[in-house]
């Protein structure tokens, strides 16, 4: 099953974490130029190949005196502002010489939760993969705020592989892969080569990072790797601290963990719906909206909508929740909380006459609305979790 996964692989993302290619002191070179090498066989072998890179913010860290995590978000952002052109110049210094150009992007979740910037931030990826120029994405964090962060860069290398329609998410660690227990406590803990799905015993293997360099741990790690499959990626945790891995992994060798992408692919704009675009709010529905919209396939009016929470514009995503608030999909809102707030609850003929216009009778449409059992599906493989 590895070696038919792999060898349907054309174009592939590469998660490199900050714990790989950073030390205390800053970049590790040596281990930059090492993934750069790999990387440039994988290019000439004819793949396609995305780079999602943290450590501009070890980059810059010691030039502001500190030591371990920067305690602050401005702190933060002032490393990352130093640190970003020396990472792009690392990666700039070992490729092209090689012969491939970089070019670098700086994302932000709002960047990928406005349905035409994620459009564009596409185009853009497509047009540089088209000219043979390497990609290396990072989060923006010179400006983001924390409600606008990815939370880490696993999550943004996965929304990455959807973005691209990769074939495979490659994240690079400082772990061999995931395994059945602690290896730091239990000198017996088995590696697993292969996870069919990710089910609450393999969430279970997952502990807590003990880096002081990065932002995530095997949890993220699981849950990019949940992400990627449901648009059709499989992903695979390698130890990116030795040499060689990526291109003992394409030589059919179990090293590391591939997880399988999920049976059933999620079209790209209903994983953008359920993964990418955060939630400003949630609809609350009486039990015939709820049944309509989970049993018949239906669009959701107004007249099944009994309270809502949050602030929300027209084009924003919500949670819609049953009457005890479990959640039952997500969608985009044709209507803003201020005018939903004047028209819930009421029949669709009366939505002109109360707002004096009418975008529709849909308060969400079915086309902009991804059920809470299509999310979960490819994880749980049933159709059976609403």
């Amino acid at each position: 099953m590895r070696k038919d996964i792999l060898a349907s692989v054309r174009r592939l993302v590469i998660k490199i974490g900050s714990g790989v290619i950073s030390t205390d002191q800053g970049l590790d070179a040596a281990r930059i130029a090492a993934i750069c090498e790999d990387v440039d066989t994988l290019l000439r072998r004819g793949y396609e190949i995305i780079l999602v890179s943290s450590g501009a913010v070890a980059a810059g860290k010691k030039e502001l005196g500190i030591d371990g995590r920067p305690p602050s978000i401005p702190l933060r952002q002032a490393a990352a502002a130093i640190g970003q052109s020396r990472l792009m110049r690392a990666y700039k210094e070992q490729l092209r010489p090689r012969g491939h150009l970089v070019a670098q992007v700086l994302l932000t979740r709002d960047d990928l939760n406005n349905r035409r910037r994620y459009l564009n931030a596409r185009n853009t990826l497509m047009t540089l993969l088209e000219h043979r120029v390497i990609p290396i994405i990072n989060e923006n964090d010179t400006v983001v705020v924390e409600e606008l962060r990815f939370g880490d860069n696993d999550n943004l290398s996965a929304m990455t592989a959807n973005l691209v329609e990769a074939n495979l998410l490659v994240i690079l660690s400082d772990v061999d892969g995931l395994y059945d227990r602690d290896p730091g406590r239990h000198p017996d803990a088995r590696l697993l080569h292969e996870v069919e799905r990710i089910t609450p015993e393999i969430e279970a293997m997952a502990g807590e990072s003990a880096s002081k360099l990065g932002t995530g741990g095997m949890v993220t790690k699981l849950k990019a790797a949940q992400r990627a499959s449901l648009c059709g990626a499989a992903t695979v945790i390698l130890n990116g601290k030795k040499t060689g891995q990526l291109l003992r992994l394409f030589a059919g060798e179990p090293v590391g963990t591939l997880f399988r992408p999920a049976p059933g692919k999620m079209a790209a704009r209903k994983h953008w719906i359920a993964f990418t675009k955060k939630p400003q709010g949630s609809l609350r529905l009486d039990e015939g909206a709820a049944r309509a919209l989970t049993a018949q396939g239906k669009s959701l009016l107004p007249t099944g909508i009994i309270g809502m929470e949050g602030r929300f514009e027209r084009g924003d995503a919500v949670r819609i929740c049953d009457r005890q608030g479990r959640e039952l999909a997500r969608g985009i809102v044709n209507y803003a909380h201020d005018e939903l707030a004047r028209i819930m609850g009421r029949k669709t003929f009366d939505i002109e006459a109360v707002l004096g216009y009418k975008y529709g009778d849909e308060i969400v449409h079915r086309d902009d609305l991804v059920l809470d059992r299509d999310r979960t599906r490819a994880m749980e493989e049933s159709d059976d979790h609403s």
